[in-house]
């Protein structure tokens, strides 16, 4: 849980509470207050605590705020096989081309030939038109219809007939042509329905098998997983993902898949992966759905920050990482999210929940990955720098002395001479141990009493 600056400001004034009953009963005496008292080098000490000096100095202080937080992998995501249209169907459909394109070239080739068979019976009519004018020019015409309408067996080509005879037999003729054409011709109108017909099925087809291939999956019914990876093993580019029925799924970087390539025969991610989890088992039938958790190989720390402390922190903060072996490695705040959320906990002897205080999630990427060892999780502490200060009088925090009646001094040693100088405090620097202050007769290269290091 994150700490406050005002905790720990609350803290340090706790660690120096003690000095303020020593304060309370050593009377400072201008010319020397701790007359009798042992002095060793540049050390101070008074009858009850050992003490030594230490020096105002102006530097730059920043106060931190600690929190926990989760080592691990960033980017956490899964891969999935894609749903898609089976091997087989794809089969299907390309015997459905084949089959329409067959009865395409089937309706055109009777289409031909029955046109063929109309052009020509119209020039056989055109012909014996041409004969039947000349056969029945003149008086061979009125002996034409009477040939016509003559009982049946009599014979119109007699010799006795004449021309008239074959008016008669050229008539008989045209008449032929002509029925004949309109049979042919009413053919040639089912040609061409059935070729347009067989032209809209060809169409579907080629729709159809496009559909198909656009959709095409490297599985099919039949399909098992028959290799997966190990929890924890890093897949890099060109290595095998997972197999299906002996194939390999291989992994690719960026996303430049085309329709060329079956679905779920390649995997496409920005770099090297790390398998967090694996869904199926060796031999199970393939389906649409996860096969993998994977993040990436980049190190990243994940905080729960209390939601109130958001504005505390940006984007861009340097913060301190202290490690499970007590090494601590710098790294940077790369997210902050703007949603909080109420996590649940179990409430103790009720069986049932209840709600936590809202947090934020936080990343933090390290400066120096390696320095974070290889562990997949571990829990870490990190310092975030809340607030910075530049040319501040800093003085160690226990220098500090509690007034009985209220505020902070400090005792300034100026050779043998001690005084009590009351200050402001400002900022608090935890990591150092230092605290800003402020005062008229408050001035850096300065001496002050601290107690003395054991």
């Amino acid at each position: 849980m994150a700490h406050s600056m005002h905790t720990n400001r609350d803290r340090r004034v706790l660690a120096t509470a003690g000095l303020v009953l020593v304060a309370a009963v050593v009377v400072l005496i201008v010319t020397d207050p701790f007359a009798g008292s042992s002095t060793s080098g540049s050390g101070v000490g008074d009858n009850a605590t050992a003490t030594s000096l230490a020096t105002v100095r102006s530097q730059s202080l920043s106060s931190q705020t600690q929190v926990s937080g989760t080592l691990g992998y960033a980017g956490s995501s899964s891969i999935r096989v894609p749903s898609g249209t089976p091997p087989s169907a794809v089969s299907q459909a390309q015997q459905s081309l084949t089959s329409a394109e067959g009865m395409l070239s089937t309706a055109r080739t009777s289409l031909a030939g029955d046109s063929e068979a109309l052009a020509d019976g119209h020039a056989t009519i055109a012909a014996a038109r041409a004969k039947e004018a000349v056969d029945c020019a003149g008086d061979g015409a009125a002996e034409a219809s009477s040939a016509n309408a003559s009982p049946a067996g009599s014979e119109s080509g007699s010799p006795d007939g004449g021309g008239s005879g074959l008016c008669a037999s050229d008539v008989q003729v045209v008449s032929s042509a002509q029925q004949s054409a309109t049979g042919t011709a009413a053919k040639v109108g089912a040609d061409r329905s059935q070729v347009t017909s067989a032209e809209r099925s060809l169409a579907s087809a080629e729709a159809g098998l496009a559909a198909a291939r656009s959709s095409a999956a490297v599985y099919g019914q039949s399909s098992t997983f028959t290799k997966l990876p190990s929890v924890g093993e890093v897949i890099t580019r060109g290595q095998t993902v997972y197999a299906i029925s002996g194939r390999p799924v291989v992994l690719q970087y960026g996303s430049p898949a085309t329709l060329e390539l079956p679905l779920g025969s390649v995997v496409f991610e920005p770099g090297p992966v790390r398998v967090t989890s694996v869904t199926p088992t060796l031999g199970q039938a393939v389906m649409p759905g996860p096969v993998l958790g994977i993040t990436t190989t980049a190190r990243q720390v994940k905080i729960a920050l209390a939601a109130a402390q958001q504005a505390s922190v940006k984007v861009g903060d340097a913060v301190t990482i202290t490690l499970p072996d007590n090494q601590t490695t710098p790294g940077r705040i790369t997210y902050v999210s703007s949603v909080a959320t109420s996590p649940s906990s179990p409430e103790s002897g009720r069986g049932g929940e209840e709600e936590s205080a809202p947090t934020i999630e936080v990343d933090v990427t390290p400066t120096d990955p390696t320095a974070t060892g290889h562990l997949d999780q571990a829990p870490v502490d990190v310092s975030i720098t809340a607030e910075s200060v530049r040319d501040a009088l800093a003085v160690p925090i226990d220098a500090l002395l509690a007034l009985a009646g209220g505020g902070y001094a400090l005792e300034i040693a100026e050779g043998r001479v001690h005084r009590l100088e009351a200050v402001s405090l400002g900022l608090f620097d935890d990591a150092d141990g230092l605290v800003q202050v402020s005062g008229q007769g408050v001035a850096a290269g300065q001496r002050v009493v601290v107690p003395a290091s054991s």
